[in-house]
């Protein structure tokens, strides 16, 4: 997906992309907090950057996986066929080595609204925040 880095990023911070999430999904500097990686994560599924996705999941995550090729083939197809509309940040419990981030994105795939709401748990592991795993709310 072609994404230019002077429009809005897509985690609805209303800066551009390339003051926002851009330098994380570049690795030129990492989130402070799991408020910044959850948006940031949302934003490189938004870009299609299947690289962040991975180097920024736990590998205690149900979808991790040693094959990456796959995993990439997997993230890409998923960006590819959907729209990313919104994310709404509801909730966010910050601790210094796991928190917690509940968010609801606004998902299209094709004209099927795929949005959910979803409890994110976060670890801090050798001073990266990565996503390990989360609940969805209904």
């Amino acid at each position: 997906m072609k994404f230019s880095v002077n429009e809005s990023c897509p985690c609805g911070s209303l800066k551009k992309y390339k003051k926002c999430c851009k330098p994380f999904h570049d690795k030129i500097t990492f989130p402070k907090t799991a408020l910044e990686l959850m948006k940031s994560r949302y934003s490189a599924f938004a870009v299609a950057n299947s690289d962040y996705i991975i180097f920024t999941t736990h590998q205690n995550n149900p979808d991790f996986t040693t094959d990456l090729k796959s995993w990439t083939n997997d993230i890409l197809n998923f960006c590819k066929n959907t729209r990313f509309e919104k994310l709404e940040i509801l909730e966010f419990i910050d601790g210094d080595l796991e928190s917690f981030v509940t968010f609801k994105a606004t998902l299209f795939q094709k004209e099927n609204d795929i949005s959910f709401i979803e409890k994110s748990r976060f670890l801090k592991v050798e001073g990266i925040w990565l996503y390990v795993d989360g609940k969805f709310i209904d």
